[in-house]
């Protein structure tokens, strides 16, 4: 499947891993997590992440103990932490 960037529709997107700043869902702090999946567009410089992934993290911090989740984390660390619920219950759009 050929990858164009979601900005500009360039195909010269890479995939790549960098650090995301998230704001943890109850609002207290906000974290940075390294080591994300990232797309690089080549054309346009702009740095994203599919909505996959930010769906994934965003379900994944909703469904744990927040307090377990250092000021930095990699992105493989965070998806470990186990979750207090199978999944979320609120999010109806699936």
């Amino acid at each position: 499947m050929k990858m164009e960037c979601e900005w500009c529709a360039s195909p010269n997107v890479d995939r790549i891993v960098d650090s995301v700043y998230w704001e943890l869902p109850d609002g207290t702090r906000a974290i940075e997590i390294s080591e994300t999946p990232t797309y690089f567009c080549r054309d346009c410089s702009m740095t994203y992440q599919s909505e996959v992934i930010v769906k994934e993290i965003e379900n994944h911090l909703f469904l744990i103990d927040c307090k377990q989740v250092s000021k930095v984390i990699t992105f493989e660390d965070l998806m470990k932490i186990p979750r207090l619920l199978k999944r979320n219950y609120f999010d109806f759009s699936s």
